[in-house]
């Protein structure tokens, strides 16, 4: 078995063959670890506590039907979401990648089903969440401008665009910035809650508590009205995976994710229920269901003069929120495009400001994209049951890899009892969908489905036996493409280029294979390149051994 040590190889700036560097190694470009425990916790409370609590906190209590009984179902969808929280904690810990699901899902069961999670959030997921996310901070934000009318169309959608840019700049900028972003508006979103529950624990103190009395009375025996009630609790909760998506930039992630997730996930859960206790206190069940926005009707009825705190605090809450998922996704994207799921481009480092700004830029233009769609809100119904349904598998790698690599070092290690409960659950998340919303959740597996056609076509072929008009298609669209061939009639490797030649590119090549075999060995491939932009990249390609044929020769 002939091995390739790690080796420093430039390319020559005429374009001829690499030469071996007197160098024999080069630092890695890759994250920082920025992201302290605090930053961790605010991380997951800003994105878990959306606009959702102050504007509809009602799916709960619509299909619960009494006080009562919307607050168990409240307490345990808290308690389930620990159950998967504390999952993730474990994965995070195993598989120390960022992207969440997607990277749980890759170390688990491979590239297909990896790429497909990609794909669905690429297409429907991350876009479309952040659209809704800025045009609800758009018309909080504008409601004051306009009191007695809808806001204009077009006056609404710029201020949502001019809020995802800012948030993309703030992003590319430093990954501190970003952190500061979070934790000052996870701040205040819980100030405001804060300031909601003290004023309804007040009333409830001078004796203000005759909606709380027989809180059970009309409370539904329908088993399927629970259950949905039991799905809106749960998708209220979601978010506890953000932290997830940005691991390799924790300090300490053994210590600190778990951490992080054990802190937030109990403040959350108390706070939503408080919350919803305060609002009951001062409501009755026709007006929180015939609220538009609850918090802002429960501040009309307490705040007197100081009532606009609430829209403000709705809108700083879907701020911080949008930051939050701007973050994780653009994280994703990159994580994906070092896979090779997506183009090269999006796997770039700032050398300086140690920020994926591809990824970013990319996550902020499909953003932008979807506020051009005027029903974007219709959009949000069909991911449900993809979401719940990616989740489930990460939750199965987990099960999965105890059983096929029980010697594998974790720092966590948690009960079997967690991700079997989490799993059957799981399943009941991805069913009440296709039952409650059936038209919706066929789509969204349609869109999910579409990504296998593109994966067949893109990855899954070798690059040597694709048709040369889809090589050259996949080349234009990266920006740049080389194939890494080792011919076996020569012990040889040759970096061919089909396509414009980037300078000063270095080339580590590692791996190894066996001169005389007929199977593919594995081989790897680490370019390397700082632009006059500023702008670090490492590619990281995994190859095969291929036998030299006219189409190679046709690209060179």
């Amino acid at each position: 078995m002939a091995s390739y040590s790690p080796a420093l190889i430039e390319e020559e700036p005429n374009g001829g063959p690499p030469s071996v560097s007197s160098e024999s190694s080069q630092e890695s470009m890759k994250l920082k670890k920025e992201i302290s425990l605090l930053n961790g916790v605010c991380l997951i409370v800003g994105n878990m506590i959306g606009s959702g609590i102050f504007v509809s906190p009602k799916g709960v209590l619509i299909h619960s039907s009494s006080y009562g009984l919307s607050l168990v179902v409240w307490a345990i969808g808290g308690i389930f979401s620990v159950f998967g929280a504390l999952c993730y904690a474990e994965l995070g810990t195993t598989i120390t990648k960022s992207g969440a699901s997607y990277a749980y899902i890759l170390e688990s069961f491979g590239g297909f089903l990896a790429f497909i999670r990609l794909w669905t959030s690429l297409l429907i997921i991350e876009p479309t969440s952040q659209a809704v996310i800025a045009i609800t901070f758009s018309n909080y934000m504008m409601q004051p401008i306009f009191p007695t009318c809808i806001a204009p169309y077009l006056a609404n959608r710029l201020l949502a665009a001019a809020c995802i840019c800012l948030l993309t700049f703030v992003n590319c900028a430093y990954v501190k910035w970003g952190t500061r972003v979070q934790d000052y508006f996870t701040y205040a979103k819980v100030i405001a809650l804060i300031a909601v529950i003290i004023t309804g624990l007040v009333k409830i103190g001078q004796g203000h508590t005759q909606n709380l009395e027989d809180m059970f009375v009309g409370s539904s025996q329908d088993p399927g009205d629970i259950a949905l009630a039991l799905y809106s609790a749960l998708f209220s909760y979601s978010g506890w995976d953000t932290l997830n998506f940005v691991t390799e930039e924790i300090k300490n992630p053994e210590r600190n994710l778990p951490l992080a997730i054990a802190i937030s996930m109990p403040v959350v859960t108390v706070i939503y229920l408080l919350t919803n206790v305060a609002y009951y206190t001062i409501l009755p069940i026709n007006a929180i269901l015939d609220s538009d926005a609850v918090a802002v009707t429960f501040a009309d009825k307490v705040f007197g003069v100081m009532n606009w705190t609430i829209p403000l605090a709705v809108a700083l809450s879907c701020f911080g929120g949008l930051n939050a998922s701007i973050l994780a996704a653009s994280r994703l994207f990159f994580v994906g495009s070092r896979e090779g799921h997506l183009t090269d481009s999006l796997c770039y480092i700032h050398i300086f400001r140690y920020t994926p700004i591809p990824a970013l830029l990319f996550n902020g233009l499909m953003a932008l994209i979807y506020l051009c769609v005027e029903d974007v809100f219709r959009l949000i119904n069909y991911y449900s049951f993809s979401y719940w349904f990616f989740v489930g598998m990460s939750i199965l790698g987990q099960l999965y890899l105890r059983w096929k690599e029980p010697n594998r070092p974790r720092p966590l290690k948690l009960s079997l009892v967690f991700p079997i409960i989490f799993c059957f659950l799981t399943v009941f998340l991805v069913v009440v969908p296709l039952y409650s919303d059936t038209v919706n959740s066929l789509i969204g597996i349609g869109i999910a489905l579409s990504g296998v056609p593109v994966y067949k076509l893109c990855i899954s072929i070798p690059a040597h036996k694709r048709p040369i008009w889809l090589r050259k298609l996949i080349a234009e669209c990266l920006g740049f493409s080389y194939m890494v061939i080792i011919d076996r009639r020569r012990p040889t490797t040759k970096v061919v280029n089909h396509s414009p030649k980037p300078q000063s590119w270095n080339y580590v090549l590692t791996g190894s294979r066996d001169q005389n075999q007929s199977g593919p060995a594995s081989v790897r491939l680490t370019m390397r390149k700082r632009t006059n932009f500023g702008v670090g990249i490492q590619k990281v390609c995994y190859c095969v051994p291929t036998d030299l044929d006219e189409d190679d020769d046709k690209l060179r």
